[in-house]
C-alpha cells in the first residue's frame, strides 16, 4: 500500500516537473530578456506577439492567440519545430527595443533564429494563424526527379537549383534553413543522387542561381555558388544578395509592410498587357541610379491602382507612368521617355532631396531645371502636379494597431 502511495506521488511529481519545464501544451510562451535567446536557438520557427496590458488591440487578440498557440502545439508538438510565444512590452522594454516594436500588437517572424524581413498582417483568428503555422513549417523546396522537371519551371522569379549526392547532409540542410528564409522571393529546387550526377563536380554538391526573365543584367542571370556550403551563414548572404531585388512589385497584400519602411517610394505604374516598361525601369534603376537606400524602388500595375494614378491626373490609357509618392505629396515624372536619356531620371528623384520638389509645391514650377547629359546642358520642365500622398493611406491603421509616437529610425 506504502509503495502504491510513494508511486503515485512520484508520477505527480513527474508531471509537475515536465510541466515546470516546459510551458503547458496549449499556451503560449511568455518570452523575456531571460530566455529569448535559448527559444531562437532551439527553434526552427517562432512566432512572437509584442502585446502591453492596456492595448485595446492586444487585449482582443490575447484569447484568440492562446486558442491558437494551444490547437499548434497540438499538431505541431516536435520539439524544436514551432514556438508561439508573447512578450509583454511595458515589462520587457529591452526585448521590444530590440526588435524595433513600433504599434500593437506586432507579430514577428524568426526562422533559425532571425528575423523574417515580413510580419504576420493576416486575419486575427485562431484558424488564419493555425493555418500559416502549418503552411510556414511545410517543405519549401521542390523536390526533381527528372531533368525534364526543370524545363517546366516557372521563370518570373528567382530560382535557387540544388544539386546534392543526399538529402542526408549538413550541406541541404544550410540549402533548406535558407530557403524557408527567403522561399518568398525566390523559388527552390533540389535534386538527389543520379538524377544530378553529370550537373555537379564529382563527389561535392553545387548550388546555382537563375534570375528571374525580367531582370535586365544578363550578366548576372546565372551564377554559381561558389563559397562553403557547410556555412549557413554564407550562403545565406549568397543567397540574399540574389534573391532580394532593387526593384519590388507593390500589392495590396504587401503594401503595408512596404510603407512602413518609411522610405519614399519611385514607382512605376504600368499596364499588366506590356511588361516591356518594367524591364526597362528595372535597367534603368539597376545600371543608372543610385538613392537605392534612401527610396523604394516598385513596380504597381496600373490597373490595381487607379486611384493613386487619377489624384495624378493620369488615367490607364496613360500607362506608363512614372511617379514619387513621398508619404506627403505625389510627384508625377513628366515624359517616361526621359528614363532612357542619362541623369534626367536621377535628377527627377535627387530634386525630392534637395528641396527642388518642395519649393515647388510652394511657389510654383521653376522655369526649367539644367539636366546634364554627356557634358551638355538640358532644359526640362519641372512637374506642377503635385497632389497629396495616396499610399501614406495604406500605413499601418489606427483601426487595426495602437501606433508609438516614432518610427524605426528613433530606436
Amino acid at each position: 500500500m506504502a509503495f502504491k502511495i510513494l508511486s503515485g506521488c512520484w508520477t505527480i511529481l513527474l508531471i509537475l516537473g515536465c510541466h515546470h519545464l516546459a510551458p503547458i501544451a496549449g499556451s503560449s510562451v511568455n518570452v523575456g530578456q531571460h530566455n529569448i535567446d535559448q527559444i531562437l536557438e532551439s527553434s526552427e520557427l517562432v512566432l512572437l506577439n509584442f502585446y502591453t496590458d492596456w492595448c485595446p488591440f492586444s487585449i482582443r487578440l490575447a484569447p484568440i492567440f492562446e486558442e491558437a498557440a494551444r490547437q499548434i502545439n497540438n499538431t505541431f508538438w516536435e520539439s524544436g519545430r514551432v514556438t508561439i510565444g508573447k512578450v509583454n512590452c511595458d515589462k520587457e522594454e529591452s526585448v521590444a527595443l530590440k526588435f524595433e516594436i513600433i504599434k500593437y500588437p506586432t507579430l514577428k517572424i524568426l526562422r533559425n533564429g532571425l528575423v523574417v524581413n515580413s510580419e504576420y498582417r493576416g486575419q486575427r483568428s485562431v484558424q488564419a494563424f493555425y493555418q500559416f503555422v502549418a503552411q510556414e513549417l511545410a517543405d519549401p523546396i521542390k523536390e526533381f526527379r527528372t531533368l525534364e522537371e526543370l524545363h517546366d519551371i516557372n521563370d518570373d522569379t528567382g530560382l535557387l537549383v540544388g544539386y546534392f549526392r543526399e538529402k542526408n547532409s549538413m550541406e541541404y540542410d544550410n540549402f533548406r534553413k535558407v530557403a524557408n528564409f527567403l522561399k518568398k522571393e525566390c523559388q527552390f529546387l533540389a535534386g538527389f543522387g543520379e538524377v544530378t550526377e553529370g550537373l555537379r563536380p564529382d563527389g561535392q554538391n553545387l548550388i546555382i542561381f537563375r534570375a528571374d526573365s525580367t531582370l535586365s543584367s544578363h550578366r548576372e542571370y546565372y551564377s554559381e555558388y561558389s563559397g562553403n556550403l557547410s556555412s549557413f551563414d554564407d550562403l545565406m548572404a549568397w543567397t540574399d544578395d540574389k534573391c532580394i531585388q532593387l526593384v519590388r512589385e507593390i500589392t495590396f497584400n504587401n503594401a503595408e509592410e512596404i510603407t512602413e519602411e518609411g522610405l519614399p517610394f519611385v514607382m512605376l505604374f504600368y499596364d499588366k498587357n506590356n511588361l516591356q516598361h518594367v524591364q526597362e525601369f528595372k535597367t534603368v534603376v539597376e545600371t543608372k541610379l543610385s538613392n537605392s537606400s534612401l527610396v523604394n524602388y516598385l513596380t504597381a500595375d496600373g490597373q490595381l491602382f487607379q486611384y493613386p494614378l487619377m489624384h495624378l491626373g493620369k488615367s490607364v490609357a496613360d500607362l506608363p507612368v512614372i511617379a514619387i509618392d513621398s508619404f506627403r505629396h505625389m510627384y508625377v515624372f513628366p515624359r517616361y521617355e526621359d528614363i532612357h536619356k542619362p541623369g534626367v531620371l536621377q535628377a527627377f528623384i535627387d530634386s525630392l532631396f534637395n528641396g527642388k520638389l518642395h519649393h515647388q509645391l510652394h511657389y510654383g514650377p521653376e522655369p526649367s531645371t539644367a539636366v546634364w547629359e554627356n557634358d551638355t546642358s538640358k532644359a526640362d520642365t519641372v512637374p506642377a502636379v503635385v497632389p497629396e500622398s495616396q499610399f501614406k493611406q495604406l500605413l499601418p491603421s489606427p483601426h487595426r494597431y495602437t501606433l508609438l509616437n516614432r518610427t524605426r529610425d528613433e530606436l
